[in-house]
């Protein structure tokens, strides 16, 4: 094979493998996703460099380990929570209602309760909340925070599809406002390119 069939080779292989893999497709335009910040999302700051993917394991509502690899692929607006955090209440129908609307292979909402929340106390804050869309997550010895450099509740990160995280809001936000909206649309349509 010739120096010039095989780099013809190799750009095609590399254009159909972005294509048939969503993890190499573009990246948002972090400079147009700050452009969109309004209302509460102009507390969400943007990381001039995704940050590495934490890899500390969490655990699903049955004990079951799980780790931000298990939804590689997926942008994800991941959650720290406690069942006694009162913003917490205020912005959790807010996610619920982020997630049913625009859940799927592309992008999750993921709530994870860390600290102390017996299951008994998340399905009660879930069912006075109007929570049904949003799986139940917990970092019961607050690893995963501790690790994510968590300090007080809530707490939203912004993960890539290859689990990095990108963007970080600090206190209670409606996450089912426009801006918000708006956001995660840009997000998911990089992701389906």
């Amino acid at each position: 094979m010739t120096l010039k069939k095989a780099f013809a080779a190799a750009v095609l292989y590399a254009a159909g493998a972005t294509i048939a893999n969503p993890v190499l497709a573009e990246a948002p335009n972090i400079a147009t996703l700050t452009e969109m910040r309004g209302g509460d999302m102009k507390k969400l700051a943007f990381s001039a460099e995704p940050v590495a993917r934490i890899d500390t394991p969490f655990q699903d509502e049955d004990g079951t380990t799980v780790t931000f690899e298990d939804f590689e692929g997926k942008y994800l607006l991941v959650n720290f929570w406690a069942t006694w955090c009162a913003p917490c209440r205020h912005e959790m129908p807010t996610l619920d209602a982020l997630q049913d609307a625009y859940g799927g292979d592309d992008f999750q909402v993921v709530t994870i309760a860390t600290g102390h929340n017996p299951l008994p106390a998340i399905h009660s804050f879930f069912e006075e909340a109007g929570v049904t869309n949003i799986e139940i997550y917990r970092d019961p010895k607050q690893k995963l925070a501790r690790e994510m450099t968590v300090f007080g509740l809530p707490m939203t990160m912004i993960l890539n599809p290859q689990g990095q995280e990108i963007a970080r809001l600090r206190g209670d936000a409606d996450w089912f406002s426009p801006e918000a909206q708006e956001i995660v649309k840009a997000l998911i349509t990089s992701n389906t390119k």
